[in-house]
C-alpha cells in the first residue's frame, strides 16, 4: 500500500475552513471514507462541520461520541455518514455496532479515533491529520492510501 500526500494546509484558523472545507470536497471522489486523525481538542469535529456546512447539509448534529454514527443527507453530496470511534474498545464491538456493514454503503465517511476500527477500515483511505500549532492555528494534511 503507497500513501501519497494530496494537499496541506499550514497555518489555518477557524474562519478559514470553510475555504479549506470547499478545497477539500474538491480532491475527495465518491465514495470515500476518510479518517481523521488528530489529538483531543485539535478540531476534528470542527472541520466535520465545515465539511458537511459546504455540503450544503443544514443542520449539523454534533459529535457522535455517543451515538457512535451520525447520519445525513446532502443534497450535493449524498450520503454522509459522521462517526466517532473513541469509545469503541474492540475490534469485536465494531462488529457487534455493524460498523463493518455500514462501510460498505456507496457513501462518504468521516471517521475521528479510526484507528480504534482499523482492521475494518476499507484498503482505500483518505487521511486528515490535524496538528495544533501554539499560535491557536492548525496545520491539516490530506493525504490518500491506494
Amino acid at each position: 500500500m503507497e500513501t501519497r500526500t494530496l494537499r496541506n494546509w499550514q497555518n489555518v484558523h477557524l474562519n478559514e475552513l470553510t475555504k479549506i472545507a470547499a478545497e477539500i470536497w474538491d480532491l475527495l471522489p465518491m465514495p470515500s471514507t476518510i479518517g481523521l486523525v488528530a489529538e483531543m481538542g485539535a478540531g476534528k469535529t470542527t472541520l466535520v462541520k465545515s465539511l458537511l456546512n459546504e455540503a450544503k447539509v443544514s443542520q449539523f448534529e454534533g459529535s457522535p461520541t455517543f451515538a457512535i454514527v451520525q447520519s445525513y443527507c446532502s443534497p450535493i453530496k449524498g450520503n454522509i455518514y459522521h462517526l466517532d470511534c473513541f469509545r469503541i474498545e474492540s475490534q469485536h464491538e465494531a462488529f457487534e455496532l455493524g460498523l463493518e456493514e455500514l462501510l460498505d454503503e456507496s457513501a462518504y465517511f468521516f471517521i475521528e479515533w479510526p484507528q480504534n476500527i482499523g482492521p475494518i477500515l476499507p484498503n482505500e483511505l483518505f487521511w486528515l491529520y490535524i496538528r495544533s500549532n501554539n499560535d491557536q492555528s492548525r496545520e491539516i494534511t490530506l493525504c490518500h492510501d491506494y
